[in-house]
């Protein structure tokens, strides 16, 4: 039995494919088309999927009619003439088979929960908007699902972060990780007050979760403070509202406790919210163990509508899924690279299926160099206050950070010595950093093995690969044009 799921439409769009229970691939649609965020499958994507077999049924990660209920009360007039899933589906695919749906949340709580390692969960799912839920709190027992608790719009975490994100000069629904970064330079004691009186009437609390908006930021808040203008205003805002956010999402952890009365010793985070890595450490505040898939967002939900209508545990088979570029991991190369010029780049195997660069499409670098971070920054083209991660031998994580860690940059932590590795630690000392186990992927795990092997160092700077406005590099022909773009040799599979 091939399974596909399918989430787009609005934005993001990705495609899954399951052979009877084992996911087999997953991944954006943006990287074939090269438009970010791309909310439309295209020919390129349904080629590659249907190398793993013709669907006998395809599923949609939430209820169009239902969504339009929303659109219509929130004035989208224009949304409201959006074709059907399955005529979408028709125009790249001859005869596909009926395409069955679920709800928004439904999808994000069984990707979260049937790919963690849990057979006993809370889940708490944090997004924009869905049809009309924003949060939710569920229970997973065994292969059951339960919803216990939801707010609806237009009462949104998600919509007022990025609404926030649009005031301070950024693109809503795509930079709001850079405002999480830049909220390292800034004050939050500057506008915090102001922030909280103009925006929130009540925040959540541990009996009762809801938190509501004095306004709705659904078509951005430009309005507010249109005299601020300054970058470190900006930043101070940034600041404020992170700090905000953390708040809100500590009541929403405290309320999931509460919920299910302190029995549930594993949480499940979803949703795009939960991208925020320097928020979800708050999460071991009231549990022991928490699992967030690497791409909690609603590509991941791709996954989570085949789950949802399955209702089972899959062996989570890792983030590589997406387009193969065939061959052996460069290692030698890659090497040879980094100790000659010290900044390298990669494209081999599956890319990732998620937000990350997780070591196949990636930018690697020394991170002890004191020009390294600089000479990356150039590169990208990016601003000097946005962090870069460290990806670290799984083994040797506890001795140069504290705090959280994971294989998929979901938390930040503490360098212990940050002058030693400058080029991957934030202007507050954290890192969000990426462990590499054993058993995860070998090559990347091989690279980093050799590299501690001759310099002593169990990591590297990395960072996404992809040319300043585009997805993430996904093919032979996209290294190719980022090497001749940038001049820096993208390390190819033997």
């Amino acid at each position: 039995m091939i399974t596909w799921g399918w989430s787009g439409m609005a934005h993001d769009a990705s495609l899954a494919v399951f052979d009877n229970k084992k996911l087999t691939f997953a991944a954006h649609s943006e990287r074939y088309s090269r438009i970010k965020n791309d909310k439309h499958l295209n020919s390129e994507i349904i080629l590659d999927a249907l190398e793993f077999g013709y669907p006998d049924e395809v599923f949609f990660y939430e209820r169009p009619w239902l969504k339009k209920t929303r659109q219509l009360y929130a004035g989208q007039y224009n949304l409201l003439t959006k074709p059907s899933p399955r005529s979408v589906l028709g125009k790249l695919y001859n005869n596909p088979p009926r395409v069955r749906t679920t709800t928004h949340h439904h999808s994000h709580a069984a990707g979260g929960y049937f790919t963690s390692p849990f057979d006993d969960a809370a889940i708490l799912c944090i997004d924009s908007i869905g049809e009309w839920e924003t949060i939710s709190i569920w229970t997973g027992e065994g292969n059951r699902l339960k919803k216990l608790w939801s707010q609806s719009y237009p009462n949104s975490i998600g919509i007022w972060y990025s609404g926030m994100t649009q005031r301070i000069g950024l693109k809503p629904q795509e930079h709001e990780y850079i405002l999480m970064g830049m909220a390292a330079v800034g004050d939050p004691n500057t506008y915090y007050e102001t922030i909280k009186k103009d925006f929130i009437l009540k925040m959540p609390t541990m009996r009762d979760g809801k938190t509501i908006f004095l306004r709705n930021c659904h078509r951005g808040c430009m309005n507010w403070r249109p005299l601020l203008t300054s970058v470190q205003s900006y930043a101070d805002i940034a600041a404020a509202v992170q700090r905000i956010y953390e708040e809100i999402f500590l009541g929403l952890i405290r309320h999931t406790a509460y919920l299910t009365n302190g029995r549930k010793k594993n949480l499940v985070l979803t949703g795009g919210c939960v991208l925020n890595c320097v928020a979800n450490p708050i999460a071991h505040t009231h549990f022991d163990n928490v699992w967030i898939m690497p791409n909690p967002g609603d590509a991941g939900s791709a996954i989570g509508c085949v789950l949802a209508h399955k209702s089972e545990h899959i062996d989570w088979p890792g983030p590589y899924l997406g387009h193969n570029i065939k061959g052996e991991y460069p290692v030698e190369k890659v090497l040879q690279q980094l100790q000659t010029k010290k900044i390298t780049a990669v494209a081999s195997g599956r890319a990732e299926f998620g937000p990350r660069a997780l070591g196949n499409r990636s930018i690697l670098a020394d991170p002890r160099g004191d020009d390294v971070k600089d000479r990356v920054n150039s590169i990208k083209q990016r601003e000097a206050f946005r962090p870069f991660a460290p990806a670290i031998l799984e083994e040797h994580a506890s001795e140069y950070f504290d705090g959280f860690t994971g294989p998929y940059m979901q938390y930040t932590a503490t360098c212990k010595d940050p002058t030693s590795f400058p080029a991957i630690v934030h202007y507050d000392n954290t890192s969000r950093v990426q462990t590499v186990a054993k058993t995860d992927n070998t090559g990347f795990r091989k690279l980093l093995e050799q590299l501690y092997k001759i310099t002593g160092c169990p990591m590297l700077l990395n960072t996404s690969l992809n040319i300043k406005g585009e997805p993430l590099v996904n093919s032979i022909e996209d290294a190719q044009r980022w090497t001749e773009k940038y001049g820096v040799e993208v390390c190819l599979p033997k």
